[in-house]
């Protein structure tokens, strides 16, 4: 990586060396301006990006879908998450391995959560930790939280008599470990609990192309266009309209839409 900066350098090579901890042998390219890592026997490219560059959403959406046409999956990795979560980035990563240690969700039980455990949890297991909702759902194998959904309140819509929406706001699991059935089982349990009629929630396209919602039965409704980002020198995001006279931003891919029908209704 000679022909990097020397901050480009420390940043690339912490996860490099971090994804080396856990025996995951990787690979550092150049694909014009994009720095790439792939790992070995995965189909996972990390794409890293610095926050001094000269990008555009579209040239990451685009390249992603490249990769995603050949079965492969490209996330892209900004060097501020990278160094106010570095463990989490971690932990999804392992995830979408396939490597955590797996718990079945028939041998866990749901309860509902107080604010504090929710927030917690979430601040330790999601890359955006917690915001404010109204229901707090935890999954609890024996006396082990191993996972939490937040919800939003119920909403009326207008298109439909009596018909109440939900957001799923968020899902996390314990570091290290996947819960197989464990977000069916929290939406289940919302649903025969709060009689929404249904569940709407987002897919972080840095992160994530919706493949779970969809395996989940939930239907993809919008594309989202990408938030623009402010950063201060804590290297906390807070979000800011675009400007295109600048020519180096920082910003998200957007997001997808999905809903969740209740199929009891």
């Amino acid at each position: 990586m000679s022909n990097l900066t020397t901050k480009e350098n420390t940043w690339h090579h912490q996860v490099i060396s971090a994804l080396a901890e856990f025996n995951l042998g990787s690979h550092f390219f150049l694909l014009g301006n994009f720095s790439l890592v792939t790992i070995k026997q995965h189909q996972l490219i990390i794409h890293l990006v610095r926050l001094n560059n000269c990008f555009d959403p579209a040239e990451l959406i685009a390249l992603q879908l490249n990769y995603s046409s050949r079965g492969i999956k490209l996330i892209h990795l900004w060097e501020d998450v990278w160094i106010n979560k570095s463990r989490q980035v971690l932990a999804r990563i392992l995830s979408l391995l396939g490597l955590n240690k797996k718990i079945h969700g028939r041998k866990t039980k749901v309860q509902k959560l107080d604010k504090a455990i929710a927030e917690a949890f979430l601040n330790e297991n999601h890359l955006q930790g917690y915001v404010s909702c109204r229901y707090k759902l935890g999954l609890f194998e024996n006396d082990n939280l191993v996972a939490v959904a937040t919800f939003s309140a119920l909403r009326k819509m207008s298109h439909s008599l009596d018909y109440k929406s939900a957001e799923l706001i968020r899902f996390a699991v314990k570091s290290g470990y996947s819960v197989t059935g464990g977000l069916s089982k929290l939406l289940k349990y919302f649903f025969n609990q709060y009689k929404a009629n249904d569940i709407m929630t987002y897919a972080d396209r840095d992160w994530s192309v919706g493949e779970s919602y969809l395996t989940l039965g939930f239907d993809q409704t919008a594309v989202l266009a990408p938030h623009y980002f402010s950063i201060n020198e804590d290297m906390q995001r807070n979000i800011v309209q675009a400007d295109e006279s600048l020519q180096k931003q920082i910003f998200n891919t957007g997001s997808l839409k999905y809903i969740l029908k209740n199929k009891h209704d």
